[in-house]
């Protein structure tokens, strides 16, 4: 319980009207989840709009309210409070509710379209074998400990991130390590958090169904780093071309890493196999279990934001040497006849392109590459067509298949993907529409020595169609098809 007058410290108040010497017993911003003596904060969301709600919140026992307009009738037992941005005020109230526990740890934030789960993941399994105890959001799982909390969003709304982080912090942990999602900036999720650092990977085609255009993607993920404290530091990927716009407003600390250029940091790729990596970090050679290209810059992104929060460089390197894989991401399986399944989460053009470069890179060059793939409902249309594309160009035989269709029809889903198939590649690619058929089919086509890649999926244990998620493990149904081909 707090009173009102104290969690509304830097929120941008405009005008007050009745008492804010109230007491608040909780937050809330969704109308259907209103309890007696909360703190309504009336949200403009892209579906809604909360303002539409506070006559039947205050009916269902809310002590006071934040908006961004006044209704035309006050209630007089009822605390009114204007803000220019009540999504914003309700990212400071909420840090504010939960005593401030973004700065009673080191909350680092990474953002990118590709690598955010693994970094963030490996992160917080490199602390905690060092013997720290941490926390970790992520879209497969939030993690405080050893205990785990389901993920429902890459980045939690503002309320639950500050309860996680305030549980954090009672359990003693010293360091976050979250994703942070462009959508979780624009909508102001973040907004009231102290980061401790932020890291950039990679920006490539992605959300343009959400940002409209890629500026305003860039943007988003800029805002993050314009947010940054200066007692931060922002650590980016000079590698990608977009890495540089991210430093330009940031107060923070400025760091770069690079696999090609000149860095603060730097790697170079010895061997890649299917085994893992040798790599040479800052003049140090390394062996990690980690495969491919993609993952040198996902352990280079560990070593640094490491270095950069403490931890000596041979304990770094030696500590990432020992983990493994992060689930659904470049996960394989390999049959007695030598046939390598590979599940990767990979849903966009550029991660799609980066696996199958690093199929590319391994391979002998005479096994066939069997691709899987299909695209997401609800989301970005516009890469459909390019991750077929893709597929074709980079495989010797393309499965384009259902994703998680949503409320969109699969079949429609994959036409759309069918026109980036160019005529030179028809005949080796299929169509069929039932996931679980077409992974059985990969499987039946796969001769000793080939591999099989399913991607988009990756972690997900299910598939969502016309609202309803339906149990689906991409990697167990793999297994099970591959050894029946076996016995």
């Amino acid at each position: 319980m707090k009173l009102l007058r104290d969690i509304l410290y830097k929120a941008g108040l405009l005008e007050v009207a009745g008492s804010t010497n109230v007491a608040i017993t909780s937050l809330c911003f969704d109308s259907r989840k209103v309890e007696k003596d909360c703190l309504f904060v009336a949200v403009r969301g892209t579906q809604s709009d909360g303002h539409q709600f506070i006559a039947k919140a205050i009916e269902m026992g809310a002590a006071a309210i934040v908006c961004e307009e006044f209704p035309e009738q006050l209630n007089e037992k009822i605390g009114y409070i204007k803000v220019s941005s009540s999504a914003a005020a309700l990212g400071i109230i909420a840090s504010n509710f939960f005593d401030n526990p973004s700065a009673q740890l080191k909350l680092i934030g990474v953002t990118g379209t590709n690598g955010k789960t693994t970094t963030v993941t490996l992160l917080f399994h490199l602390f905690r074998e060092l013997g720290y105890k941490a926390g970790m959001l992520t879209t497969v799982r939030n993690m405080i400990n050893a205990e785990e909390i389901p993920a429902t969003h890459t980045t939690p709304d503002a309320v639950e991130l500050n309860r996680l982080l305030r549980q954090m912090v009672e359990n003693g942990c010293k360091y976050c390590f979250m994703e942070v999602s462009s959508h979780s900036v624009v909508q102001h999720r973040i907004t009231g958090l102290y980061f401790a650092g932020g890291v950039f990977t990679n920006i490539t085609h992605d959300h343009l169904d959400y940002h409209k255009t890629f500026d305003e993607y860039i943007k988003a993920k800029k805002g993050f780093f314009d947010q940054l404290p200066a007692e931060a530091f922002a650590l980016i990927n000079r590698d990608d071309v977009n890495g540089s716009v991210m430093l330009q407003n940031t107060k923070a600390t400025k760091k770069t890493m690079s696999l090609r250029a000149a860095a603060d940091f730097k790697c170079r790729i010895v061997e890649n196999q299917f085994t893992g990596l040798l790599l040479n970090i800052d003049g140090t050679e390394m062996w990690s279990k980690l495969i491919g290209s993609f993952n040198a810059y996902n352990a280079l992104a560990v070593y640094a934001t490491a270095t950069l929060l403490g931890i000596e460089k041979i304990t770094a390197l030696t500590t990432i040497s020992t983990l493994g894989s992060v689930e659904g991401r470049f996960q394989y399986v390999r049959t007695p006849s030598g046939i390598t399944g590979i599940v990767d989460y990979a849903h966009t053009p550029d991660a799609l392109l980066n696996v199958l470069k690093t199929i590319k890179d391994i391979r002998t060059g005479n096994e066939k590459v069997i691709t899987l793939v299909g695209c997401g409902g609800d989301r970005d249309a516009a890469k459909r067509p390019i991750m077929a594309k893709i597929a074709c160009e980079l495989s010797n035989k393309v499965i384009l298949t259902s994703d998680n269709p949503r409320s969109e029809e699969p079949d429609a889903i994959i036409k759309q993907m069918q026109q980036g198939v160019e005529g030179l590649y028809f005949k080796k690619v299929l169509s069929i529409t039932d996931r679980r058929e077409a992974i059985r089919t990969a499987c039946a086509l796969a001769q000793p020595g080939d591999i099989i890649l399913l991607a988009g999926k990756g972690h997900e244990k299910y598939q969502e169609v016309k609202g309803v998620k339906h149990p689906f493990d991409d990697l167990a149904i793999l297994k099970e098809n591959l050894k029946q081909i076996s016995e």
